[in-house]
């Protein structure tokens, strides 16, 4: 072993040993290695920072971009709506939510489609009186595997492509991955939803952890306008209050032309332009508005429906001793006709205000939920002398959703015709979103998770220097010296075995970056077929469900599912198995050595 070699071998023991004990955040660990690598002089200075041009980490933020796109404009939450259903067996829950989780996150960041159906799974578990922890994490892993099917999918597919194109010459296809991927997470998720949400313990979940964004906002008595269009035309008031109930809210009452509508629950009928009185949080409540088809009141006349040209979002703001409004009512104030703001609910000393919101005078210490133009908060805060609060919740683009669903899919069948590349494809469309206006710049940045690609890109050199510096030869040599004289699969099988079992312990980017070149050298050393290789790593870093720091999706689901960090290796187990048993057939058959 050479010294570059040991330098290199301690810089990454050292990388791995920081992220497990996990004091340090990854991206920093990650960037602190490669620096070291620089300064031990194994990494040249001149390609140190050559991982943020790198294909794989510019395709990783905007499929991150396009995720928020999708998810903005309620293309996403609209199905996930459609799943909610408390009456059907844990089995056939799991085995629905999973589909829908797998289908989603092979097109979009898995993280992102967990975080769509995280509240849905929530929610029905709290409707049937079960623990959320019997599915979450099943739930969770069925979004992981659904990223092995497709070439953006999971960062480590990038990755691997990016590595055999430089290779070969060519990286992999959009849909090069789906033969072992997709067998893998049909088999994956039919083990999850029959067996594998059994093996978890009985046990009572936290109820704060379960709800994060409703923790952040309080409950209001706002309006919703009951536009042309809405799904609930002709409703009774018992139906109303059954689907309010289904999402968590209250329905108070019905106006109709200034006056509360009376009369028995099942004979009271939803007409055009009535506006219902509803106590929920922000978050239920544009759940509810979506559900039913309903708008926000544009806060000048009496039943108008509010149409936004930008996204829109609600804000929480307190009236200040020196406020401007206070003492007035926001008809007074003229906060819809000046501001472009429309007044939803107020909370005074604690408490929901019955009257009409636009039409009560204001007080110091109230708290206002107010809806307005993204990114509007501290412009209007600033001449009202407003104080605003943490609690947001952004207001779904509906009728963008087929626009934004429809230049995400030209996207993938540009690219899976290779009429241009994934970077490419997906760039164009973060540019319509942007000019049709289903994004800002400001949302756009938000969306990308700087410490992941500040990790992609600081971990890319360090693979690449323990592959130039012939590191990945040695432990080929290695591999292959423990094989020796076994058929080649089993070589194939212990580079996957060891995959996962790293992958396990660092972050699955990382682990992919490393094992990556190991597999190239290791088909070079026997003379086979280097792509089996590649899907083999591919397939090992991303099925890693032994801890909650295997991935992303696996620590999400940690404090809402009340997991101890024991529970995963029950179910995680099996399941690593299961994706062992099933996957190495499936290389050897569709990427024969």
């Amino acid at each position: 072993m050479t010294q570059p070699q040991i330098l290199l071998f301690t810089i990454f023991a050292a990388v791995v040993a920081a992220m497990v004990h996990g004091r340090l955040r990854p991206d920093l660990v990650a960037f602190a290695g490669l620096l070291a690598g620089v300064l031990a002089g194994v990494v040249p200075a001149e390609t140190a920072f050559s991982g943020f041009a790198h294909p794989a980490v510019m395709t990783v933020a905007l499929v991150l971009v396009v995720s928020a796109g999708l998810t903005r404009t309620g293309a996403i939450s609209a199905l996930a709506r459609l799943l909610s259903n408390p009456a059907l067996p844990v089995s056939l829950h799991v085995a629905r939510l999973g589909v829908v989780g797998g289908v989603l996150s092979s097109v979009m960041n898995n993280v992102t489609a967990l975080a769509l159906l995280m509240p849905v799974d929530i929610a029905t578990a709290r409707k049937a009186r079960r623990a959320a922890g019997l599915t979450l994490m099943p739930l969770a892993f069925a979004t992981v595997l659904g990223g092995l099917v497709t070439l953006i999918g999971t960062p480590p597919n990038l990755i691997i492509s990016g590595l055999r194109e430089g290779h070969s010459g060519a990286g992999f296809g959009f849909f090069d991955f789906l033969p072992v991927g997709g067998i893998v997470a049909v088999a994956g998720i039919l083990f999850l939803a029959l067996f594998g949400w059994r093996l978890l313990p009985r046990r009572a979940t936290g109820g704060d952890a379960s709800a994060p964004p409703e923790a952040l906002m309080r409950g209001y008595l706002a309006e919703l306008v009951v536009p042309e269009k809405a799904r609930v035309l002709g409703r009774s008031r018992a139906e109303l209050a059954a689907l309010c109930e289904g999402c968590e809210a209250t329905l108070v009452a019905i106006q109709r032309r200034g006056r509360r509508v009376h009369g028995p629950d099942r004979r009271v009928t939803l007409e055009l332009g009535d506006i219902l009185l509803i106590e929920a949080v922000p978050t239920r409540l544009e759940e509810l508005r979506l559900e039913m088809g309903l708008a926000y009141p544009d806060g000048l006349s009496a039943d108008a429906p509010r149409i936004a040209g930008t996204g829109e979002e609600m804000v929480e703001m307190v009236v200040g001793a020196g406020s401007r409004l206070r003492g007035r009512s926001a008809r007074q104030a003229r906060l819809a006709q000046d501001h472009d703001a429309v007044l939803l609910g107020i909370l005074r000393q604690g408490r929901m205000l019955r009257a009409r919101p636009r039409d009560t005078a204001l007080a110091t210490g109230d708290i206002l939920l107010l809806l307005l133009p993204e990114g509007r908060a501290e412009a209007l805060a600033a001449p009202l002398r407003l104080l605003p609060l943490d609690g947001r919740e952004t207001v779904m683009q509906e009728g963008r959703a087929v626009l934004a669903a429809g230049l995400f899919a030209a996207a993938i069948l540009a690219a899976s015709l290779g009429l241009t590349s994934m970077p490419v494809a997906l760039g164009v469309v973060v540019v319509g979103y942007l000019v049709t206006g289903i994004l800002n710049l400001d949302t756009l940045y938000d969306s990308i998770d700087g410490p992941v690609i500040v990790l992609l890109a600081a971990l890319t050199p360090l693979g690449a220097a323990i592959d130039s510096t012939g590191g990945s030869a040695l432990l080929a040599g290695w591999l292959g010296a423990a094989t020796a004289g076994l058929p080649a699969w089993v070589g194939l099988a212990v580079l996957m075995v060891a995959t996962m079992t790293v992958s396990d312990l660092l972050n699955n980017n990382a682990t992919a970056i490393i094992a990556a070149p190991v597999g190239l050298r290791l088909a070079e050393a026997t003379q086979t077929n280097p792509d089996a290789y590649l899907m083999a790593v591919a397939l090992g870093a991303s099925c890693a469900f032994l801890t909650p720091i295997g991935h992303q999706n696996n620590t999400l689901v940690m404090g809402p599912g009340g997991y101890r960090f024991g529970d995963y290796w029950r179910i995680g187990l099996p399941l690593e198995m299961v994706c062992l048993a099933v996957g190495l057939p499936a290389i050897l058959i569709f990427w024969p050595l």
